[in-house]
């Protein structure tokens, strides 16, 4: 992992980021042009990951307040390295078990296939703002939208569901 971000769901505006000091020199040429990173300047700009991961656990700590902090990511990919790294650099499981994966959120949302559950088979009420850009603080803003836009629909259909019986039960 060469950058870390995250995003507060229905306050985008509070982000964390950090980009890290490389552990070695595995890594896969495609991955950074994608990312737009340097590994030459991550050797010398990039936090320690120590450091990283203790900023990342004061932020989560600070935006959290009294309420269990929850990891919502689209698929598992971000949870595995965001979950080692913590481990590996003394922070434990700073979420427990508490984590959403947003296209098993989805496929039961909409009662829906998984090949159905990538962003570019989602309606457009569901779509982001933000693009993907692969820079992890970007990623993580869209992925928040992209999640409160599935909580605001799913909340919209329960409601209307919830209206639906009432009217039913007062005949």
């Amino acid at each position: 992992m060469l950058s870390i971000g995250a995003a507060v769901v229905h306050d985008t505006k509070k982000t964390f980021y950090a980009e890290l000091k490389p552990l070695n020199n595995n890594f896969i040429e495609n991955a950074l042009k994608v990312c737009n990173l340097s590994m030459e300047e991550l050797s010398k700009t990039g936090k320690d990951p120590v450091e990283a991961m203790t900023s990342l656990s004061r932020w989560v700590n600070e935006v959290k307040g009294d309420m269990k902090p929850v990891f919502v990511s689209f698929g598992t990919f971000d949870w595995m390295f965001t979950k080692w790294y913590l481990e590996r650099f003394g922070y434990g499981n700073l979420f427990g078990l508490n984590g959403i994966d947003m296209k098993s959120y989805y496929m039961g949302m909409g009662s829906t296939e998984w090949s159905e559950t990538t962003k570019a088979r989602m309606p457009t009420a569901i779509k982001p703002r933000t693009k993907h850009t692969h820079n992890a603080l970007h990623d993580a803003i869209e992925q928040a939208e992209l999640f409160e836009n599935m909580l605001r629909i799913n909340s919209e259909r329960t409601h209307k569901q919830q209206s639906t019986k009432a009217k039913l039960r007062s005949f």
